[in-house]
């Protein structure tokens, strides 16, 4: 790891007009004074005594403590947020904050509104929110080279990254792992329309430069699967070693060198957050982001002579003719099937209307079912 000294600006992590505009409103609901680039402390707190507090950025999150990034350098701190806060308002990293200066420990106690956030379903069977980085320009999806490329995951992570209101981009890492590296990335383009994809390897720079130039505007969320080569790309990106770097198991499966979602800043320009590899990737709740991720499927639903086409056997579906003719790829069409169930049911677990409408519909599937039952059996279904 380095142990370098430097002291990124808040500047330098994203710190603009609209950010202190925000930070002001948040703690005083006053148009902000002054210059953003020295951000002022502002009071704001209960009713009987005000906090003065400061802004910055929280680049880590461990158990409840957060460190925040300010003018004077990172800092650890612990969160006391307003009675009454959701799971989802603590703060996670890429989060611009209040922060209490205080002799016994600093205190976040504001956390400002979010221009973008990247949200998952919690691990296991909940519908919890997991909010992992939030406030960002765009989020990269990390996919290694020298194992088969899965479409279908790629697709998944690109609903995610639609979902968070920032630009996805794809990026083709190892390639100089590669068999045959132009058709893979032909598949990949064909599977994330709208989407750059970029090729780079850690290893002999290629792709590197230009790779940079794009996430010097701003911040990003890199997430992928383990086994990626996320670490050794950061470490790249960054110009020095911030990550550790482990190898890949002999299965192809990576182990997990990133333990914690971490913002760091680039030589180049720009912010990264560096997020753990996932195994898999939970749908929370689906606004946009499977239309985004499939424009040609949603564009053949729109041509199908009937609105409530089941896409199966009726007469002028659009989707059945691009399958015949192989102008949409059946894996395609399944993926976007799947990631549609997934939305409608975390739609059911989260919103009250949709649940109601979910058991009003089972309920006259049972009901007719019973009545099948009882004509099957002679007896009157109305008795």
């Amino acid at each position: 790891m380095s142990d370098t000294t430097t002291v990124p600006t808040l500047t330098a992590l994203g710190w603009d007009d609209t950010t202190a505009g925000a930070f002001d409103d948040a703690v005083t609901g006053s148009p902000l004074r002054g210059s953003s680039v020295a951000p002022p402390t502002r009071n704001v707190g209960p009713k009987d005594g005000a906090f003065d507090l400061v802004p910055g950025r929280v680049g880590r999150v461990d158990r409840g403590r957060v460190t925040v990034h300010t003018a004077d350098g990172p800092t650890p701190a612990l969160v006391r947020l307003p009675a009454g806060s959701e799971l989802e308002d603590q703060p996670t990293t890429g989060d611009w904050v209040g922060l209490e200066r205080r002799p016994d420990g600093d205190v976040v106690r504001v956390v400002l509104p979010r221009s973008s956030a990247i949200v998952r379903k919690a691990a296991g069977e909940r519908s919890d929110a997991q909010v992992m980085a939030a406030n960002l320009d765009h989020v990269l999806v990390a996919v290694p080279f020298e194992t088969r490329v899965n479409l279908s995951t790629i697709e998944r992570y690109l609903v995610v990254a639609w979902e968070s209101g920032a630009q996805p981009l794809v990026v083709l890492t190892k390639c100089d792992l590669a068999y045959d590296p132009d058709a893979t990335r032909a598949e990949v383009e064909t599977a994330a329309p709208g989407v750059d994809v970029h090729v780079v390897s850690a290893e002999t720079g290629e792709g590197v430069d230009v790779l940079a130039a794009v996430l010097s505007g701003g911040t990003t969320a890199l997430v992928g699967q383990s086994g990626a080569g996320k670490s050794t790309l950061v470490n790249v990106l960054a110009g020095e070693e911030v990550q550790l770097v482990s190898g890949t198991r002999q299965d192809g499966k990576g182990r997990h060198t990133t333990t914690a979602r971490e913002l760091i800043a680039l030589t180049g320009g720009g912010v990264l957050i560096d997020t753990p590899g996932l195994r898999s990737v939970g749908l929370h709740d689906d606004g946009d982001g499977v239309a985004l991720t499939f424009p040609d499927v949603e564009g053949l639903i729109a041509s199908c002579r009937f609105a409530d086409c089941a896409h199966e056997t009726e007469p002028g579906c659009a989707v059945q003719a691009a399958l015949a003719s192989g102008e949409l790829d059946e894996r395609r069409w399944h993926s976007w099937g799947k990631l549609q169930r997934e939305a409608a049911w975390i739609a059911m677990r989260t919103d009250p209307a949709a649940r109601a409408a979910a058991r009003k519909r089972w309920a006259a599937i049972g009901k007719s079912g019973k009545a099948q039952a009882a004509l099957k059996r002679g007896r009157d279904p109305f008795a």
